[in-house]
This record gives structure tokens, C-alpha cells and sequence, in this order.
């Protein structure tokens, strides 16, 4: 049985998510459908592109995934599927698929008429041509089917941190329900530049000179989280509201104690 996870900044206030359930099992009614959020912050297309490189590579292969965070929805931005370590992934062509564009992958486009819905809305793709589009790809449809492939998927190109003199220079990408702040700092990009040195992480008005294991070992802790990106935590409470921390704030990673 075929397996589609589902990624929007929809909310569940509003229909829009089960409206694309029901066009999926309307293609196919044989599918498992998996909800890995539909709480993404509204129109933020790069807490999307850390949350997709997060959790689809624990699905089995030939999973499709569908991650609607589509703020120029109705615009000429492409609709695209992207083929990535044998996962399948349905979406708008504005960047959201950015970190799986490293090693091997194919970027298809979705233009394919008789592979959408027959009336196709100006606000609402994830219905009319990504919802279908996924899951014709769960009855063994090919990517090429509903396109050819493109050799410029849009990127951001400032999602990953930068060196700057002697530090390393990330920012807070999200914040999770328990209020940690969750960095684009990945623990193999912290090791390069650290290199077995010791080293200084700073945020706000808070340093770190070590990396803790767990959030209860102090009050306030900087650790490696299940992403495997560097973020701050405050035990029983929120980081985030403690510190008045926003999405994009600076982390620091220095060489040598603060000092």
C-alpha cells in the first residue's frame, strides 16, 4: 500500500486539508494518508524546507510527499514533483524543496492537463493540481507523465549558515510547540568549523561553551535535537518567550571561550 504524507501551513480551522484527502482517495482509495503537520507558520516557505528535510527519509521508499506552503499561489510559479533518494515530492517550485537539492535528484514539472482536476482555481493548487498530482504518482504513475524535467528548481540561497571572519553565523528557523528554538545549524556543519576546538555559541544575550545532551541539565540549554540542527531550550518552559527571540535572530559559533 502506497503511503502520502501531507506538509501545509493550512491549520485545521478550515477544510482546506480534508478537501485534499478527499481528492486523493478519490483518485486512489486504496492509499495511506499521513499527516506530518499542517501547522507550518503561514506563508513561511523556509520553516517548510527544514520540517520536509527533517522527517521524510524515515517513510519507506516510493512514499510520496505533498507540502503545500504556496504564498504565490495563482502566480507563474511552477507546480513540480522532485524524485530524491526513491521519495517522491509534490509541490510549488518556490524554494520549500531547497535542502533535498544536494547530491541526486530529478526536478519534473507539473503541466500535464489530464493529471489535475478538470477546473483549476487560481487559490487553490494543493486541490487542483497538487492533491492529483499525488496521487496518480501513489497508483505508479512516473514523473515524467506530467511533465518534462527542469534543470532550475528555484532555492534560496541564504538558507544555510555562512562564514563570516572567524565565526560561523546561523539563524533561528523555527521554534517547535514546547518553544525551542531550533537554528539552521546542522551538527555536521558545527563540527567542521569547530574541528575538535573548544568554542563559544552565542544568542541573544546568552553564551554556551558546551553542548548539553538533554533540556533538563540546566535551566537554559544549547543541544543537538532530534533534526540533527543546533537549537536552545529552557526547561519546563519557552526559550523563545523567556528570551523574546524572533525567527532569523543570529547564532554565533566562535572558536576559542567567550572572551
Amino acid at each position: 500500500m502506497k503511503i502520502i504524507t501531507l506538509l501545509t501551513d493550512f491549520g485545521l480551522k478550515d477544510p482546506y486539508a480534508g478537501i485534499m484527502k478527499g481528492v486523493i482517495l478519490s483518485i486512489n482509495p486504496n492509499v495511506t494518508i499521513v499527516d506530518i503537520t499542517h501547522e507550518v507558520d503561514p506563508q513561511d516557505i523556509r520553516e517548510g524546507a527544514f520540517i520536509v528535510e527533517e522527517y521524510y527519509r524515515y517513510f519507506p521508499d516510493d512514499t510520496v510527499h505533498l507540502c503545500v506552503v504556496d504564498p504565490t499561489v495563482g502566480s507563474n510559479r511552477r507546480p513540480i514533483i522532485v524524485r530524491k533518494d526513491n521519495h517522491l515530492f509534490v509541490g510549488p517550485d518556490n524554494g520549500i524543496f531547497t535542502l533535498l537539492y544536494k547530491g541526486d535528484y530529478e526536478a519534473y514539472v507539473i503541466e500535464n492537463p489530464d493529471l489535475m482536476l478538470k477546473e483549476i482555481g487560481s487559490t487553490f493548487h494543493g486541490r487542483d493540481i497538487f492533491a492529483p498530482a499525488a496521487a496518480h504518482l501513489s497508483t505508479g504513475f512516473h514523473p515524467s507523465a506530467f511533465g518534462g524535467m527542469i534543470p532550475d528548481a528555484v532555492r534560496f540561497a541564504d538558507i544555510l549558515p555562512v562564514i563570516e571572519g572567524d565565526r560561523l553565523v546561523g539563524e533561528v528557523v523555527r521554534f517547535d510547540r514546547f518553544g525551542n528554538a531550533i537554528t539552521n545549524i546542522h551538527i555536521d556543519t558545527l563540527e567542521r568549523f569547530i574541528q575538535g576546538r573548544s568554542f563559544t555559541i552565542s544568542i541573544h544575550d546568552m553564551s554556551f561553551t558546551v553542548i548539553h545532551k538533554s533540556y533538563y541539565e540546566k535551566d537554559y540549554t544549547c543541544l543537538v535535537g532530534s533534526s540533527g540542527y543546533l537549537e536552545f531550550g529552557y526547561y519546563q518552559g519557552s526559550f523563545m518567550r523567556e528570551k523574546g527571540l524572533k525567527k532569523g535572530d543570529p547564532v554565533y559559533v566562535s572558536p576559542g571561550p567567550e572572551g
